[in-house]
């Protein structure tokens, strides 16, 4: 399971935010009083969910104990819990009218088996929404790919790729309606623009970097993983050159919201 770093994760706090609030926007609202909100984090998102539904009770789940440490901090609301769990395996004490996944569900494989359980946790009428990147044919994916298969790197980094599960958008199509839903799919292309010097390689250390550091950090230490952030960290500024208002990052998102039957 992959360490996350809260602090470098909300280095970027307003783009990540966006995908989230533009999924929830899309919601149907209705009478609703149970809500999980799966990959939840550090749970800031996650208490908008009680301003949007405020007799509903919000369950945030979350496989990092780092992420969820952060919880902690935020005010308590009798109506909002926070449970250490694995997304796919997951079962709350209710069935949930809303279930809202943003930038998780690529982390977890077996997306036919994750759908069904998903699906099966939902009231009748009951909506899933799911946002995932969609983003790994972009430069900043396709050069870590490429420095991961350059020697010392492939050796060290044996089995520690990325470990990302995306269906087309016509799959998750057809799978959701042999669930019984229906279902919208879309895309959308954010352009972000980053700050900070090599915004791009701060950007991949909260989220897809992640593995290949740790691995390195387990092989060589924090010498190990310095001299991969510097080979990659040039490569990166080549592909992204700041600009005089900061880097643009095209970043393409799958979204899709399903309701059951």
């Amino acid at each position: 399971m992959t360490t996350w770093d809260p602090q470098q994760y909300q280095r970027f706090q307003k783009e990540r935010a966006q995908p989230f609030f533009d999924l929830v926007n899309r919601l149907p609202d209705g009478e609703v009083t149970t809500v999980a909100d799966l990959g939840c984090g550090p749970g800031t998102l996650t208490t908008t969910l009680t301003e949007r539904w405020p007799h509903a009770t919000v369950w945030g789940v979350d496989n990092s104990p780092q992420m969820l440490a952060k919880t902690r901090a935020l005010p308590a609301q009798p109506r909002l819990h926070f449970v250490e769990a694995d997304i796919a395996g997951w079962f709350p004490p209710r069935r949930l009218d809303r279930i809202i996944s943003n930038a998780a569900l690529h982390w977890v494989p077996e997306h036919r088996a994750v759908l069904q359980h998903l699906v099966g946790l939902l009231t009748p009428r009951g909506v899933l929404a799911v946002q995932v990147p969609n983003n790994h044919a972009e430069a900043a994916h396709r050069i870590l790919r490429e420095s991961t298969q350059q020697e010392p790197w492939r050796s060290l980094l044996a089995g520690s790729g990325e470990r990302f599960t995306i269906q087309t958008p016509r799959w998750y199509t057809h799978t959701l309606h042999s669930l019984g839903c229906t279902v919208q799919v879309w895309e959308t292309i954010y352009y972000h623009l980053l700050s900070g010097e090599n915004a791009v390689l701060e950007w991949m250390k909260g989220t897809a970097l992640r593995p290949t550091l740790e691995r390195l950090g387990q092989r060589l230490g924090q010498d190990g993983q310095t001299a991969f952030l510097d080979m990659y960290g040039q490569k990166l500024a080549q592909a992204y050159p700041a600009g005089p208002n900061g880097t643009l990052f095209p970043f393409r998102r799958l979204f899709f919201v399903a309701q059951r039957g």
